[in-house]
């Protein structure tokens, strides 16, 4: 462990916690809080009503004492916005996607993985001991290629938004590759859901595989909709395959009533105002449009999340310090983070960010960009 220590301070890659105050005075660009809601009175009136109500925690597995009436709301509620027959809500996003993969395949069966999804994917494709291939990212031919003479069960794997540059997923031509191969479509909608399609019902909504026997969807609570947990989506018979066999759900504590009641107002209040997922990606093309003219390598975003890069780790970590002291808060993204290496920070384009917001974030990340 102290080799290892030495080598990442050596390379300027040691991570750090940096606990935040409860009243942070930062001008926050850095958190997945999308829609603005994880502060959102209606949404802490309903977390704190569930704790009062239910308790504190879930006490249990979902199959012993974890499940209550509010997680059954949470799930119907969830499958009806999002276009699924049924869904299943777990601790995590990440305790979801390790139970879709895992419970989906097995010894056997294809998984074909983009290259650059997430690490909660990248674990269930490890964990599920089915064999793997990982295909050039984004490339609906090489997931094609990969599936041509396997003979059994396939599942392609993908992020509908990634993370780290926050481009979307090809999903129609990767659905109509599985469809050719007889293949399953499993689609990670975190960044998507609350952002992308009709009202911010999600990646699978907008190109129209929502509710199809094929795809099964992984969605977070802990973005969007301002609280904690995630869930699989899809057909009630996949759904009741994972209540039956997913360990991340058999043997993990249910998802506490606090934030299952949080979910639900979050969901309420999309409902309500489906204008804040336009909002979002209006404040992201801004961000990228104004960082783009100021001579930055933004990329352009397809949803809420706009990656700017950097020359180097060090100097990715330096930029972010660097906004951090001028009262700008961004993510910084480096290796082994990133796949491709190239280290960048990492804004989150907020539907509740002002016009006056946007201009100072802007000017905060050009006055300190690396060579200026």
């Amino acid at each position: 462990m102290d080799e290892r220590a030495r080598e990442r301070r050596a390379a300027g890659l040691v991570r750090t916690l940096r606990p935040r105050p409860a009243d942070s005075p930062l001008l926050d660009l850095a958190s997945n809080d999308y829609l603005g809601l994880a502060r959102h009175p209606e949404v802490t009136a309903a977390a704190a009503e569930a704790a009062h109500r239910w308790g504190a925690g879930a006490t249990g597995s979902r199959l012993v004492t974890g499940s209550t009436e509010l997680h059954a709301e949470l799930e119907a509620e969830l499958a009806a916005f999002c276009g699924f027959e049924a869904a299943l809500v777990l601790s995590s996003g990440y305790a979801a996607n390790l139970a879709a993969v895992t419970a989906l395949t097995g010894p056997g069966t294809l998984l074909v993985s983009d290259a650059g999804n997430h690490a909660s994917l990248i674990d269930g494709c490890r964990l599920s001991r089915a064999e793997t291939a990982v295909v050039p990212h984004a490339d609906p031919g090489a997931v094609r290629k990969a599936l041509d003479g396997h003979g059994g069960r396939a599942v392609a794997v993908t992020d509908s938004v990634f993370s780290v540059d926050g481009d979307a997923a090809p999903l129609p031509e990767l659905a109509a590759a599985c469809r050719a191969h007889g293949a399953a479509l499993l689609v990670d909608d975190a960044h998507g859901l609350g952002v992308l399609g009709a009202g911010g019902r999600g990646a699978p909504h907008a190109a129209g595989l929502a509710g199809t026997p094929g795809t099964v969807a992984t969605v977070t609570l802990s973005k969007s909709l301002g609280s904690q947990g995630g869930a699989v989506l899809g057909p009630a018979r996949v759904i009741d395959h994972l209540v039956n066999t997913a360990r991340t759900f058999i043997f993990d504590t249910g998802l506490a009533p606090a934030a299952a009641g949080a979910a639900l107002a979050g969901l309420s209040l999309l409902t309500r105002e489906p204008e804040r997922a336009a909002r979002a990606r209006t404040v992201a093309a801004t961000l990228h449009r104004k960082l783009t003219a100021a001579g930055l390598a933004a990329v352009r975003p397809d949803a809420s999340v706009v990656s700017v890069r950097a020359p180097s780790p060090e100097a990715a970590a330096r930029w972010a310090a660097d906004c951090r002291a001028a009262g700008l808060a961004v993510g910084c993204f480096r290796p082994p983070s990133v796949p491709d290496g190239i280290s960048r920070i990492r804004l989150t384009a907020r539907a509740d960010l002002t016009g006056a917001a946007i201009a100072r974030a802007v000017e905060t990340i050009t006055a300190t960009a690396p060579g200026r």
